[in-house]
């Protein structure tokens, strides 16, 4: 390879590390060398000196040095993303819950995946150009949501932005309120999971299983209204983000969420009940500290299938008991 060149990175390599990115992009450049090349100032993030543990921001921009020829190819180009139709493009705008010059929340439907993977053709992360709106640059993802969950999602509109808003999602500045039903009531009817988790491979893809072994999981919860002892509405608010965290502490606790066949089998359906069996997890709101100062709130309605169970069991939407204020503080 000859040359210096300049890498961007992208959407799925948010909070890798440096020396992960160059393990993924080159994987003959040793752990040895990339040290050195750090230590003499050939890498760097945006034109700054950088370490091997710095953590990434989409859009951040990497010099890659001059490598020897057996220390892996240049990083192939990204392939181009697939054509948004109008409807697609207008549906995604309606969804816009926030905007100002700093940053973007967006209502994600359930169903779309943020990002691509083995068999997603849609997903968010191809269709951000349509979010541009007088922005120069391409909003960035700075969190996720499960491709069933629907909500609040965040997106950065610039590199320095983003960089503020992961940083506040890291050290867990920002809070994220979520609502579900789930099958049961929870016992008692307000406390904290501390559960670890671990990913397992299998035949049907990942999964996550509660295991000593695993990263250490929190999730405090309350319930906000029951109907009977057959369901109820929860808050909860992660104070961990380990993927599918809520989904396995509910199962966990033996309340799954409902419409969750994955992690809680037949007892996450209600028969005989006609609510849909889809996932019941919505991101309700999310409060950051804003990249210019002051706190952001920004909260988004129920979906459809959502608010049509929370008419059959006589939920109240609007019940200020399922708030913030109501969790205890992070």
């Amino acid at each position: 390879m000859s040359g210096v060149t300049t890498v961007e990175v992208v959407g799925d390599e948010a909070d890798l590390r440096l020396d992960r990115w160059f393990r993924r992009h080159f994987p003959s450049l040793t752990q040895g060398r990339l040290q050195k090349l750090l230590r003499t100032g050939q890498v760097r993030i945006d034109g700054r000196r950088a370490k091997a543990g710095a953590r990434l921001v989409p859009g951040q921009r990497i010099r890659v040095p001059p490598l020897g020829e057996g220390e892996q190819a240049p990083p192939k180009a990204p392939k181009p993303s697939p054509k948004i139709d109008a409807a697609q493009a207008e549906a995604l705008r309606e969804s816009v819950l926030h905007r100002d010059h700093r940053m973007l929340a967006v209502n994600k439907p359930p169903g779309l995946a943020v990002q691509g993977g083995t068999g997603i053709h849609r997903h968010l992360d191809a269709m951000l150009d349509e979010l541009r709106f007088d922005a120069g640059e391409r909003p960035r993802l700075v969190h996720r949501l499960d491709k069933d969950a629907s909500g609040v999602l965040l997106l950065a509109r610039s590199a320095a932005a983003a960089s503020k808003m992961t940083a506040a999602f890291r050290s867990r500045e920002a809070r994220k309120l979520y609502w579900a039903v789930v099958a049961g009531t929870p016992k008692p009817s307000r406390g904290r999971i501390d559960l670890a988790l671990a990913k397992l491979p299998g035949p049907h893809g990942e999964r996550v299983s509660a295991a000593g072994a695993g990263k250490r999981a929190l999730t405090d919860y309350r319930v906000v209204e029951k109907a009977g002892r057959e369901a109820a509405w929860l808050a909860l608010e992660p104070q961990t983000g380990r993927t599918h965290q809520l989904r396995v502490h509910c199962a966990a606790i033996g309340t799954p969420i409902l419409g969750d066949g994955k992690y809680g089998g037949g007892a996450a359906y209600l028969a005989g009940s006609g609510i849909a069996r889809r996932l019941h997890l919505h991101a309700r709101a999310i409060r950051i500290p804003h990249p210019d100062g002051g706190i952001l709130e920004v909260t988004a309605p129920l979906p459809d299938h959502m608010l049509a169970t929370w008419r059959f069991f006589g939920f109240d939407p609007q019940d200020a008991d399922g708030g913030f204020e109501n969790l205890p503080e992070s």
